[in-house]
């Protein structure tokens, strides 16, 4: 203690601020020459002579790695964690000062960094409450000493702060501390479990033109609850319970049916090189021409318990006392529309873009979420279909779409989530789980497997495919996921474990569903769609054209959609659709970009799946993919942990050498970071993965690329 600097507590020199904007060397080599300072305890030659601190160099928690941390606590101002070498380490080959930091409970911590005594360089780094941070410091910034003899971590604020912890100290020649032991192993056959990816997995919902654009978006839907009484005649929609039932003209068009909302939907589509999916109505009604036309007007069905706002001519169909409006006229907000319609609106468009086959709309919905009609469009719908209705209405509308183009692709039944999948809305409108009287009526079959065999039976009996894509919505059901901030730290945590409901068949859904069977709450969502279509309708595709993870704004929701997206590859989906997109600042959708345009230059993840495993997939995930243009493979590695994860990787039946890697990070929110290369071993390679992020390997079979220090791509910067 005697050996402290002379006056050192009242010492404050101005500060670089580091983290993020630090820039690396780049990194030609998983691991490099480093020299440890503290790995659970501290390195022989090293004491701790700190001043005026409270501090446990073998605390147990929270850890970076191993079993110990040192915590620190300044007792007063200008306090310091000091920590000397003797002798002094001579600093030849080394370009970093290397150290994990966790800002406990609190977090906000300023910390002054200094080496060696009178030395007036200094770095300065702020904690992060609640999880490990790394920081890698260039001895540039501490005054390039030749020889090492002190470290100094400084109160730098001149007043309280609350404990913080360090862990994995050292130095390093390129800037990377090095990975400890493989916490997780993570296993790629480039031979085995080849199988295609769909792109049309990375769809979204009315995706805006200029996110389009940047992802080469494969499929945009116009769905939802206001396009099942959509009219192309006359470009208005019905917004159903949304809004109180009221017609709403869906653009400033005023030469129809040419220039719609639908029409313009396309053409945005084309420009892009988008497919389009279109929802083909099935209620029988659409809209009639009233614009702001009421399915309850409050002039002809009296006062209601809730009124649209503006002028306040339509209702929500509840009287004042709480009881339903029934007995309605269908007709006051919408005209009849039978099959014809919807064979008319495609002639149209084929006359227009061309027919299905030839550069025309070549994908239809049946229709939106019909289950629930008797809710959404109670004031046409007001009674739930029973199984045998819905199947006549479905072929009577689906041939009538096939007579007019027979190129078209259709998907059903749409139903909007778990219950449907097993019961129809007859029963599910009485609520009637336990004696469902229309199932029981269709010999106890679960409604989804009863349609797949109704229409299978139709292409047996008339040599027509009627349905080509098996269509269900999904959203988790865990409460304060779907459609919802990123919430608490727990709400966070099970969002990333609910990702597993969509294939892992021993995930206990941790929601009402756990409780209300069937199969004790496995969902096994794409396992089950497929087992469903394989035993009951042979060859029907897979699509989930509405699902959210929620918390698209935070990378939180950004790690669950890349993890989704991910698994949508893997499990063998056909098609996806968000609902709804992401901001394109968001951090969901830098999620895409990983897949979609990593690069900034059109990068993509692989087309081709192959084997990828993790020991914990629940906390590193990893989808590995072969691009068909220039057989790269391409790895996708998801940290869904709060703390940084190291994975110990082998690829097998493959020559590689290096991966270029890009990472998504809270490092840096605003884009995807272009790391230094790495070269890989013919075994396995231990790799560190910061917490809740996102990180693409393009591996090569060639040495580590070389790249300028001030190189930037578009749409990302090289950290």
């Amino acid at each position: 203690m005697a050996n402290r600097i002379p006056g050192w507590r009242a010492v404050i020199v101005l500060a670089l601020v580091l983290g993020s904007c630090i820039v690396p060397q780049p990194l030609l080599a998983i691991t490099t020459a480093t020299t440890p300072i503290y790995t659970d305890a501290l390195a022989a030659g090293w004491d701790d002579w700190s001043w005026d601190t409270t501090r446990n160099l073998a605390a147990a928690t929270p850890v970076h790695g191993g079993t110990a941390a040192i915590s620190v606590h300044y007792d007063k101002p200008w306090a310091g964690l000091y920590l000397h070498a003797d002798p002094a380490i001579p600093l030849a080959g080394y370009t970093h000062l290397y150290f994990w930091l966790h800002g406990g409970s609190s977090g906000g911590q300023q910390i002054t960094i200094m080496a060696n005594q009178n030395n007036a360089a200094t770095a300065e780094v702020t904690a992060t409450a609640n999880q490990w941070t790394e920081h890698s410091v260039p001895l540039a910034d501490l005054g390039s000493p030749a020889t090492l003899s002190d470290i100094f971590w400084q109160d730098a604020t001149g007043g309280a702060q609350p404990t913080f912890y360090l862990d994995d100290i050292g130095l390093t020649g390129n800037g990377e501390p090095p990975p400890t032991a493989g916490d997780i192993t993570l296993t790629v056959d480039v031979a085995a479990g080849r199988r295609s990816i769909s792109p049309f997995i990375y769809g979204m919902n009315f995706a805006p033109e200029a996110l389009a654009a940047e992802l080469q978006l494969p499929v945009n839907r116009w769905g939802g609850n206001a396009t099942t009484r959509y009219n192309y005649q006359t470009d208005i929609a019905n917004h159903a319970s949304d809004w109180y039932f009221q017609n709403i003209k869906e653009s400033n068009a005023t030469s129809m049916p040419n220039d719609s909302a639908a029409n313009r939907f396309i053409d945005q589509n084309r420009r892009t090189g988008t497919e389009s999916l279109l929802t083909l109505p099935m209620t029988g009604y659409v809209s009639n021409g009233a614009n702001r036309g009421c399915g309850f007007a409050v002039s002809k069905y009296g006062p209601q318990q809730d009124v649209e706002p503006y002028g306040g001519q339509c209702g929500n169909g509840v009287h004042t006392d709480g009881s339903r409006i029934t007995g309605n006229d269908k007709l006051d907000a919408s005209v009849a529309a039978p099959p014809s319609f919807g064979a008319s609106w495609i002639n149209f468009l084929k006359a227009k873009y061309g027919a299905a086959g030839d550069g025309g709309v070549r994908l239809y919905n049946l229709d939106n979420e019909p289950d629930i009609w008797f809710e959404t469009h109670r004031d046409i719908r007001p009674t739930g279909w029973k199984y045998q209705e819905f199947r006549d209405d479905t072929i009577a509308y689906a041939a009538a779409a096939k007579a007019a183009d027979p190129g078209v692709q259709l998907l059903g039944p749409v139903v909007m989530g778990w219950t449907y999948y097993w019961f129809g809305a007859y029963d599910g409108q009485r609520e009637d789980w336990s004696t469902p009287d229309d199932r029981l009526a269709n010999g106890d079959v679960p409604f989804v497997p009863w349609y797949l065999q109704q229409l299978k039976q139709y292409e047996d009996t008339h040599g027509v495919r009627l349905l080509n894509y098996l269509d269900l919505h999904y959203y988790p059901q865990s409460p304060g996921v779907s459609l919802s901030p990123a919430g608490s730290a727990a709400t966070q945590a099970l969002r990333l474990r609910s990702t597993r409901s969509l294939w892992d068949p021993t995930y206990v859904d941790e929601s009402w569903i756990k409780d209300a069977g069937p199969e004790g709450g496995i969902i096994k969502l794409i396992p089950r769609m497929q087992a469903w279509v394989n035993q009951y309708y042979p060859g029907t595709k897979l699509a989930v054209t509405e699902y959210n993870w929620g918390a698209l704004d935070h990378i939180n929701g950004a790690v669950a959609q890349a993890d989704v997206l991910g698994i949508f590859g893997r499990e063998g989906l056909d098609l996806a659709t968000l609902w709804d997109p992401p901001a394109s600042t968001d951090p969901g959708a830098f999620a895409f970009r990983m897949y979609r345009n990593y690069d900034g230059a059109g990068g993509k993840f692989g087309d081709t799946r192959v084997h990828a495993a993790s020991s914990d997939q629940d906390k590193l995930a990893i989808y590995a993919a072969q691009r068909t243009g220039d057989n790269a493979l391409t790895l996708v590695i998801v940290n869904k942990a709060t703390e940084p994860l190291t994975g110990r990787l082998t690829i097998a039946n493959a020559e590689v050498r290096s991966a270029a890697v890009y990472r998504y990070s809270t490092a840096d929110l605003t884009q995807i970071v272009r790391q230094p290369d790495i070269a890989l071993a013919a075994g396995a390679n231990d790799i560190a993965f910061p917490a809740q992020s996102i990180t693409l390997l393009v591996v090569s079979s060639g040495p580590p690329q070389e790249y300028a220090e001030h190189m930037f791509l578009p749409a990302l910067r090289r950290q």
